[in-house]
This record gives C-alpha cells, sequence and structure tokens, in this order.
C-alpha cells in the first residue's frame, strides 16, 4: 500500500477497534517504510496507545555506508517498537540467510525494538520429513549469541513457507507441534524461566477471522502474524473481535 491508502485503512482500525483493551490484545501495524511516520503521528493525534508500530525489515549495521538501508536507531525515531526480521518472503526472493538475521536480531536488541523473527519450513522441507530440524536450526541459528536483559523480548513467528497466500491454513494442532518444536529450541538457548517471560511465539500462514480462534485457543500459541487479511479492515476487526 502507499501512504494515502496506508493512513486510510489505519483510521479505519483505529476508529473500529477504538474501544479494544490494549492489556487483552497487543495489537502492532506493520506498514511499508514510507508510511511509518505518519501512521505514528496519526496513532498520536487520536491517543490511540493500545496499539503498537512495527517495520517490515531493518538492517544490522546501526551506521554507515550502506545506501538504502534503514537502521535501528531511524525506525525508533518513527516511532517503532516492533521489527520483523526474516520474512520468508526475504529468505526466498533476497537470499536473506540465518547469519543475516542473526545479526539483525542482535543489533534491533540495542534498541527499543521488538524483533518478530520468522521462522517456517518449504513444502519440499516438509515433503522430506525434515520440517522439525529445519525449524529448530532457525531458531538456534537466529538467537545464538544474543543476550535479553531488562525488558527486552522476542517473538518468534512460525510461518510455514508453503501456505503463505495460498489462503489455507495448517491445522491448528499441526501449527501447536511446531511451536513446540520452537519452544523446546528456546529451552536449549535460555533458562526456562527467560522462554516463558521474555518469549512468545504466534504462527503466520492464510490467518483469518474463520481459524484465528482455533489457533488462539491453543495452548503453545501465542498470537497470530497476519497477511492479506490484515490489508481488509473489516475483516481483521473480525479477527480482533474474535479474540477479546
Amino acid at each position: 500500500m502507499n501512504i494515502e491508502e496506508t493512513v486510510n485503512l489505519a483510521k479505519q482500525l483505529c476508529n473500529s477497534l477504538k474501544g479494544v483493551n490494549g492489556k487483552k490484545a497487543e495489537i502492532v501495524f506493520c506498514p511499508s517504510f514510507t508510511a511509518l511516520s505518519t501512521v505514528n503521528d496519526l496513532l498520536k493525534k487520536i491517543n490511540a496507545t493500545q496499539f503498537k508500530l512495527g517495520a517490515q525489515d531493518v538492517f544490522w549495521q546501526e551506521k554507515g555506508a550502506f545506501t538504502g538501508e534503514i537502521s535501528p536507531n531511524m525506525l525508533e525515531e518513527a516511532g517503532c517498537s516492533y521489527v520483523i526480521i526474516g520474512h520468508s518472503e526475504r529468505r526466498q526472493n533476497l537470499g536473506e540467510t540465518d547469519e543475516i538475521v542473526n545479526k539483525k536480531i542482535k543489533t534491533v536488541l540495542k534498541y527499543n525494538l521488538t524483533p518478530i523473527v520468522c521462522v517456517g519450513e518449504t513444502y519440499d522441507e516438509r515433503q522430506k520429513g525434515i520440517r522439525d530440524v529445519v525449524v529448530a536450526r532457525q531458531v538456534g541459528s537466529a538467537l545464538e549469541g544474543t543476550e535479553l536483559f531488562g525488558v527486552k523480548r522476542i517473538c518468534i513467528a512460525y510461518e510455514p513457507v508453503w501456505v503463505i497466500g495460498t489462503g489455507q491454513a495448517v491445522e491448528p494442532e499441526d501449527a501447536e507441534h511446531s511451536h513446540h518444536i520452537i519452544r523446546e529450541a528456546l529451552f536449549d538457548l535460555f533458562p526456562i524461566d527467560v522462554v516463558e517471560n521474555y518469549f512468545n511465539i504466534i504462527y503466520g500462514g492464510s490467518v483469518d477471522s474463520a481459524n484465528i480462534k482455533a489457533f488462539i485457543d491453543r495452548e503453545n500459541i501465542d498470537g497470530v502474524l497476519v497477511g492479506g487479511a490484515s490489508l481488509k479492515a473489516d475483516e481483521f476487526v473480525k479477527m480482533i473481535n474474535e479474540i477479546t
């Protein structure tokens, strides 16, 4: 979406969801870079404190000669408190590796930004029966050498690559299995109390108002990363109402 389209959508969502309790559901808008400051100004103007702002990507260097890249401090300045890292589209189309994801997470954690780290298997990897191995490896590689302190948090988003954009989500129990694998991988890296208090694990992949409740009701699924359904105000409002 361009800036005008993004602002119109944000206004619709804010008006429709102004009664939502921010303690019951944490809602994060992640528009394109060009619309971040404008949406942030809108949220401030209408005092929509129950909504947070996030970016769709970030660069791993804080400053330097990296023409065209967006640094964490730029995102913070634009009003962001979240940033998506390692989305499957970036991994597939732009060659983003586990090493790059790891660099980005380490840099982001120096700022007041919560990374939403995407992991998930391709169709071929699933067919070969190595889904669990792939997902666990991605989690381990992404978080290797990271340190959590203070109020730092990390959100892991399980998004099976092969269902994104298809309109067909995996079964909730299937998703919960992968969430369990992710949690086990986190236990290999951090103490139990850190995993329980500093991590959220959410599901992404063709989530809509018809299936969101089935995912949210699962013990190991803490939330959702919404794709195409978030671009339709009525549909997104239905989703929020389903879980609040």
